[in-house]
This record gives C-alpha cells, sequence and structure tokens, in this order.
C-alpha cells in the first residue's frame, strides 16, 4: 500500500515558485516527448528524432583521433604525480593561465586572425548558459531590462530573467526583411521598455544567429553599437557559434568593430563565447566573458567561483588548442562538414516544396512552415508542431518558442545526428508532405 505523503506548507523562496524558468515552453516539451520515446535505428526506428537539440557531433571523431594520438593531454602530462597533486589543488577562480592564453588564441584563429583577444581580459564560466546570466547580474539589477532581437534561442527566456529578476524587451524583427535588426526596431523596443518602465541596461544578440543560422552584417552591428553609445547601455554579442559558419569570411565579430574605431565606446562591449558548439563539447561546461570593461572583468572574475571549470578540464583543452596543427585541421573540417550537412537538408526540403532563410552559420535552419497553416495564428502553428512531434515523430522548435511573431517557421537541428539519421528525418517529412498534397483543402493539423 502506497503512503501518501503529505506536501509540507513551509515556505520557499520567490524564485523557487517563480514560472520565470521558462520550461513550460514547447521548446522544452518537445525534449520530454523525445526523451520518453527516443529514435533508435534498430530498437526503436519508430522512434522521435532528435531535431531539436543544437549539438555539434559531426566533427567529434576529429577530437577522439586527437586524444588517441595524445593521450597524455587527457591525465596529467609527464610527471603524473606532481600533475595530478598540481590540478587536484588549483583552485584559482582566474582559471589556469595556459587555459586562457590558448582560448585567446583560438577565438582569434576563428575569426581568421582579424582581430587579437588578451587572455588578462578572459573570465571562465561553466558554459556559456552561466556566463550570460553572470552578464546580466552585472548589468542590471531586478525589474531592469535587456533588449533582444526576435526570434532569440528560447532558453534566454531561463539563463537571463529567471533568477536575475532581469527581463527582456523584444526587438521586433520580422520575415519581410529576413528577421534583419533594423533602427527603428532598436528604438521601438526601447519605447516599449520606457512604457512599462522598465530600465534599459543593454542590448543582446547572437551573432550568427540562434536560431535564424545567419550571421549579422557589419553594418547591423556598427548601427546597434551606435544605438548603445547614444543609449549609453551594454552591449553583449553571445558569439558561440562563430566558429560554426560555412563561409567565414561572412562573419564580423564585434570585436572587429571595435578595432576598426580604436576601441572608443569599448567599455560597454561584452563577448560571450563557449566551446560547446564549435567543438562540440557541451558537457565540458567551458564558457568564457570577454569584457573590454575592466570593471566587468574584476567583478566577473569574482563571481566566477559560483561556476568554475576543473582543472582537469581546462589542462586537457589547453593541450588541444595549443595545437596549432590540430586546430587549424578541426575548423576546417567543421565547417565543410557542417555546410554539408546544411545543403543536404536545405536540398532535401526544397524537394518536398519546403523552403528555408537562407543560411552560413551554425548547427540548424530555419524551416518555413507557414503555408502548411489554415490561419496564419500562434494557435494554428502549435496544433502543427503537435503533428510533427506526436505523428511524424520529429522534434522541432516552433518558432513561437523563441518569440517569432511571424507564425510557420521551425528551427530544425541538423548536426547532432548522422547522416543517415538525418535521411530518415527527410523521408518523414517528405511522406507527411506527400500525405498532405493528396488531402489537398482537407488537411487538418489537429
Amino acid at each position: 500500500m502506497a503512503i501518501e505523503i503529505e506536501q509540507p506548507s513551509v515556505r520557499l523562496s520567490r524564485i523557487a515558485i517563480s514560472d520565470a524558468h521558462g520550461e513550460d515552453s514547447p521548446y522544452f516539451a518537445g525534449w520530454k516527448a523525445y526523451d520518453e520515446d527516443p529514435y533508435d535505428e534498430i530498437t526503436n526506428p519508430s522512434g522521435v528524432i532528435q531535431m531539436g537539440l543544437a549539438e555539434n557531433q559531426v566533427s567529434f571523431d576529429i577530437l577522439e583521433e586527437y586524444l588517441e594520438g595524445h593521450s597524455e593531454a587527457a591525465y596529467w602530462g609527464k610527471n603524473k604525480i606532481s600533475g595530478f597533486r598540481e590540478n587536484a589543488l588549483f583552485q584559482d577562480y582566474h582559471g589556469l593561465h595556459y587555459f586562457r592564453k590558448a582560448m585567446a588564441k583560438f577565438m582569434e584563429q576563428i575569426r581568421g586572425g582579424r582581430t587579437k583577444f588578451d587572455f588578462n581580459r578572459i573570465v571562465l564560466t561553466a558554459g556559456a548558459t552561466a556566463a550570460n546570466e553572470l552578464l546580466t547580474f552585472i548589468l542590471a539589477d531586478p525589474g531592469d531590462c535587456l533588449l533582444m532581437p526576435t526570434p532569440y534561442y528560447p532558453g534566454f527566456d531561463r539563463d537571463l530573467r529567471w533568477r536575475t529578476g532581469v527581463k527582456i524587451v523584444p526587438i521586433h524583427c520580422n520575415s519581410s526583411n529576413n528577421f534583419q535588426i533594423t533602427p527603428e526596431a532598436l528604438e521601438a523596443a526601447y519605447e516599449n521598455a520606457q512604457a512599462i518602465n522598465a530600465k534599459v541596461r543593454g542590448v543582446l544578440i547572437t551573432n550568427p544567429s540562434n536560431p535564424l543560422g545567419v550571421t549579422i552584417e557589419r553594418k547591423v552591428l556598427e548601427e546597434i553599437l551606435n544605438f548603445a553609445t547614444q543609449m549609453n547601455i551594454h552591449f553583449i554579442s553571445d558569439e558561440i557559434y562563430s566558429g560554426s559558419v560555412f563561409s567565414p569570411n561572412e562573419f564580423v565579430s564585434i570585436a572587429e568593430i571595435l578595432e576598426a574605431r580604436n576601441f572608443k565606446d569599448s567599455e560597454r562591449v561584452h563577448i560571450v563565447y563557449s566551446l560547446s558548439k564549435d567543438l562540440g563539447l557541451p558537457g565540458f561546461r567551458v564558457g568564457t566573458i570577454y569584457s573590454y570593461n575592466d570593471k566587468v572583468v574584476t567583478t566577473a572574475r569574482r563571481m566566477s567561483s559560483f561556476s568554475l571549470v576543473s582543472s582537469q578540464t581546462q589542462h586537457l583543452l589547453a593541450s588541444m588548442l595549443s595545437d596549432r596543427k590540430f586546430t587549424e585541421k578541426y575548423i576546417e573540417k567543421n565547417r565543410e562538414r557542417l555546410k554539408k550537412r546544411y545543403q543536404m537538408i536545405i536540398e532535401g526540403l526544397k524537394k518536398v516544396g519546403i523552403e528555408c532563410l537562407r543560411g552560413n552559420a551554425g548547427l540548424f535552419c530555419w524551416m518555413n512552415l507557414s503555408p502548411l497553416l489554415q490561419k496564419p495564428t500562434r494557435e494554428d502553428e502549435l496544433s502543427l508542431w503537435k503533428t510533427l512531434l506526436h505523428e511524424v515523430k520529429l522534434n522541432i522548435s516552433p518558432g513561437s518558442s523563441c518569440h517569432c511573431y511571424d507564425p510557420g517557421w521551425f528551427r530544425v537541428c541538423f548536426a547532432n545526428m548522422t547522416e543517415k539519421t538525418l535521411e530518415v528525418a527527410l523521408k518523414r517529412i517528405s511522406n507527411f508532405m506527400e500525405e498532405r498534397n493528396k488531402k489537398g483543402n482537407n488537411f487538418s493539423s489537429q
């Protein structure tokens, strides 16, 4: 006989009972459906294929090959005993200086050497999630807000708002100009923040964009920096996908803009980076804040003690990132493979009449299914999403979970699976579209 335990009436914190975690979103609901019925080619071929996870597995073999040839990197170096003692006892939240140097050089390398990074300005955090939240704590107070262009990564609702008490005010972008950020949209967002009496502390962008899979043009970056300067607010550039650009010359870092301006107004600019996407190491939890503001660097380093990166992880990755021959090979091969995957999914979708936003970066494409909606509403988008999730068995992210204001757009990830699994996913979409075309106007996504 089961014993019923009475729920305690003891009070919890406001954070604990708040719904600002954002995990009620369809974005997370899709993950739950996948966890309950995951696709496996042999054991569960009719299961849900995970296309909602922006994870890079296309170049993992290159990492494994490196470790097989450099086994000492995974341990403690040539002198294992003293190496173990050094890493086990190390607890300075500045991080290993040789790892920060390796990170700075790697960040320069993926930007084609067009900009320089000072390793003394690198603050280590347990992933980009921790980096973005930490920056939010430093730049804004509870009730203040950050402006953010839509559509944006659904996890930001949790990462930036939940524990900080900071608000997100959207910068409305739409499909009429391929979702580009405009000065008019920036000004409108600022006015909307004032209308709700929220102090604007900064603008946060992702470049390349998640979920759009496109890089932001230099002209647009300059306009955003000019706006931030005019309003005397901060500018956060999350560049977590900067090494996953298929055409590297098409990516411009905000760091390049600052160098061209002789670092004028640089004290308001902060860059977030991580090895989770470009290097495909989300489980290692390695993120960085690079700030041009001395006070932000000092404060971030103090606060980073709440989200440190283990010394062993730093030691291993320092060896890997310091190997120029390895990093050159990895960056080149990874870009080639991502481009091949991108073309594979884009062409596969096009064959069945589905168009996508033209992309040049990231681990996903921005797919337009608006022609399939009976009405251009969020409700019809979610109805279609439920069909794709529960009947077609594909977990993709609906645009509304990314705060997209044009119904019918979906983020589809393609780098977290084998080519064979991607072929299965494309076949399922093809069958779905064929069935829909047969039914014609009688088709319903209920």
